[in-house]
């Protein structure tokens, strides 16, 4: 009997199945081989993405006319659930960052800016980072301090940014910025394309985190940065509602995240049960041990359906009420998963506390899940607004 859910004859059309055996397979032969090695370097080589690109793995999430394959949010929660099968959260979080959480010149820039970087974004070439967090600036976007001021033909940008996957090597950034200083709360954001290398943008050494080691981080300082006007995305002091919709994408293939994690995670911990001598036979003939394993396949089986329907639901429906989908999803996916991940490094024993253990990272890499893209608590009070 097959572990966990098979959804993918109810949910996804058969080339977003096709999508599923494509990156499985390249994560078999290119990643799982290699990607301890990323760990140590700190960051994703940027010939992976080029090799994902000319997949088409990469454009996934982007319109027809762009060169993408529109797969939609489906295909979203495929590359999200796919990556993380490959049991390093980094490489995950930087491809999906690449693919859905960086929507926002693929669906508001301008013709100009989609001809200009559309083509290195969809095919590996040019690297791509959302910046939007601040140091005093996380979950609470209407709390970004970042300037922008319109000078003429030019936009000066001043700010600095925190926490940012892809931050060292990304070739262009999509920077969040005040544009009106009077404006309160969410009004008054716009969002620019700023290239690396543009006079006053620094950025800092890499930042160490607990998990997720082969995604870079960084903070990033933008000392009266110029920019041209063409490189505004969207509309002037509309960004807040762009940000808001890319967040509910986002939110959805943390989900997906979580669920490949933790799929891995339940896997290698089954095989190490029914394989560890203790006691006089396996850990799987202790009754609680199985018992606990039956209760957390059934968590995760419920979870997953969960996603599932909520995707699907919320591709049909307005941005409104897929936002609140996508809070639940948040505030309910991770928890779930890590509480999972909790118990499989404390059935792994002594060796679910070694790095060498593929468990121990996967607990490390999804505590970020209940954390980045909106913290619980926040999506919590998200969905009480709405019911």
């Amino acid at each position: 009997m097959q572990l966990f859910f098979d959804l993918d004859h109810q949910y996804l059309t058969e080339e977003q199945r096709m999508l599923r055996a494509i990156l499985r397979r390249f994560i078999d032969e290119e990643v799982k081989p290699n990607a301890d090695r990323w760990e140590v370097a700190g960051h994703v080589p940027r010939e992976v993405y080029h090799k994902l690109g000319d997949m088409g793995v990469l454009g996934s999430s982007y319109a027809h006319e762009l060169g993408g394959s529109d797969m939609g949010l489906m295909g979203t929660l495929v590359v999200a659930e796919e990556a993380a099968r490959s049991t390093y959260g980094g490489f995950a979080g930087s491809v999906t960052l690449h693919t859905d959480m960086s929507r926002y010149l693929g669906v508001h820039g301008s013709d100009y800016l989609k001809s200009k970087y559309m083509p290195g974004i969809i095919s590996g070439r040019t690297i791509v980072s959302t910046c939007v967090t601040e140091p005093g600036a996380g979950s609470d976007v209407a709390g970004l301090k970042t300037r922008a001021e319109r000078e003429g033909d030019s936009y000066v940008i001043s700010g600095s940014k925190l926490f940012i996957t892809s931050g060292i090597h990304a070739d262009l950034y999509l920077v969040a910025a005040r544009t009106d200083p009077h404006a309160a709360g969410s009004r008054g954001v716009s969002m620019f394309a700023v290239e690396k290398g543009t006079p006053g943008f620094c950025i800092s050494a890499p930042l160490h985190k607990t998990g997720w080691r082969c995604s870079d981080t960084a903070q990033l300082y933008l000392d009266g940065v110029r920019v041209p006007t063409c490189n505004l995305i969207g509309e002037e002091n509309q960004a807040f509602h762009y940000i808001m919709n890319g967040f509910a994408r986002e939110r959805f293939s943390v989900g997906g995240i979580c669920v490949g994690h933790g799929e891995s995670a339940l896997e290698l911990t089954l095989e190490w049960v029914k394989n560890r001598k203790a006691f006089g036979g396996t850990l799987w003939d202790q009754q609680h041990v199985r018992l606990e394993m039956a209760r957390m396949v059934s968590e995760l089986n419920a979870a997953k359906a969960f996603l599932y329907q909520a995707a699907w639901q919320a591709s049909q429906v307005t941005n409104r009420e897929a936002a609140h989908l996508a809070a639940m999803v948040k505030a309910h996916v991770p928890v779930v998963v890590n509480k999972i991940l909790y118990q499989c490094v404390q059935f792994h024993g002594g060796m679910g506390y070694m790095t060498e253990t593929p468990v121990e990272r996967i607990s490390r890499d999804v505590r970020l899940m209940a954390i980045g893209g909106g913290a619980t608590e926040v999506m919590l009070q998200e969905v009480a607004k709405r019911i």
